[in-house]
């Protein structure tokens, strides 16, 4: 696909392509038209030469850092698991490129903290991929949220529910993967204080609604209440809204039932969201007015490849970053807030 600009494409490298690698990131970037991939880090070379054959790029490594002695590169697209993002992310900064890797930040608000230090003494930048915030849904859902806050016609804003029921998260977006009977590296998670699978279970899947809580709240707030089965985060932003985060309330084993609803005095702005790996499908948006309902036709563009788009013009100084890494270690700080609070019950 030809370069739609008439600046030169965006050089990009890939640091991992397992599951998420591939078909979540690399297969968007592929064919992307401001962008070139031109090089893969991948310890397992049976996988790395045969992704690297599928997507036409030329050259591969073993690490991200013996790919960045070699390459002249203007970003890192990093697909690791998060627990490792402390060992394989932070000595990547030191190249000061521009960093693209997955939510959440790091497995711990520690690690996710010396990450930052060791991010701002470096001089460049982290965009963390909360996808959601890419969808067309959710992108004009906020601005119309907003255009509301500053206009004031439908009153002020007095709720915000996210409801997050487990369903087919997949979507058919992993029928493409390349596998191969190879194991990846052996490298234990990075350290923290007391090993709690409870905790990196919930930050693995309920990070994206406290991130999304904020993104359409537009301010910071903190947790109020945890119930004790489980089901149920109470919030209260700075200026005083009431958000609540259902997690689970029921299961579906077909479609993916994530919604967002955010309602003023007078009207309400409901987002609903697909599974985050289907393709070529946005969410929808709802706008209730007291002139009526609208809801918008919107581009067929699924939020993961919207995402890359997004890495790509923040790379070229055109948007600022979705969600970067300091915004990112609030969503842990949040996470944090929650587990105490639901554990004291």
């Amino acid at each position: 696909m030809g370069n739609t600009s008439d600046k030169p494409p965006v050089r990009i490298g890939f640091v991992g392509v397992g599951m998420m690698g591939q078909c979540a990131h690399l297969k968007n970037y592929a064919t992307l038209p401001d962008c070139d991939v031109v090089a893969i880090a991948e310890p397992r070379p049976t996988l790395c030469q045969a992704v690297a054959s599928r997507y036409g790029v030329q050259k591969t490594y073993e690490t991200g850092l013996q790919m960045l002695e070699q390459e002249e590169l203007d970003g890192l697209v990093v697909s690791q698991p998060f627990d490792r993002h402390g060992q394989i992310v932070t000595p990547l900064y030191q190249h000061k490129i521009p960093i693209f890797s997955e939510k959440p930040l790091a497995s711990s608000t520690r690690i996710a903290q010396a990450m930052l230090d060791a991010l701002q003494d470096s001089g460049t930048w982290h965009m963390v991929g909360y996808n959601k915030r890419s969808d067309p849904a959710t992108i004009h859902g906020k601005r119309e949220i907003d255009r509301f806050l500053n206009s004031g016609e439908l009153g002020k804003l007095r709720y915000v529910r996210i409801t997050m029921p487990p369903g087919d998260w997949i979507a058919g977006g992993l029928t493409d993967q390349i596998h191969t009977d190879e194991s990846p590296p052996d490298m234990p998670p990075d350290p923290v204080d007391v090993p709690d699978p409870q905790y990196q279970s919930f930050v693995n899947y309920y990070i994206h609604q406290l991130n999304l809580l904020r993104h359409l709240l537009g301010e910071p707030y903190r947790v109020t209440f945890a119930d004790k089965a489980g089901v149920l985060l109470v919030a209260e932003s700075t200026s005083g809204v009431t958000g609540v985060i259902e997690m689970s309330p029921y299961q579906t084993k077909l479609g993916w039932d994530e919604s967002a609803l955010v309602t003023f005095e007078h009207g309400y702005v409901k987002i609903d969201l697909p599974s985050p790996l289907v393709l070529n499908q946005p969410g929808r948006v709802k706008v209730c007015t007291p002139e009526g309902t609208f809801e918008p036709c919107l581009p067929p563009v699924h939020s993961m490849r919207q995402q890359a788009s997004n890495f790509i013009a923040t790379i070229r100084g055109e948007i600022t970053p979705p969600c970067d890494a300091t915004e990112a270690l609030e969503d842990l700080k949040i996470a944090d807030q929650y587990m105490q609070m639901w554990r004291s019950q």
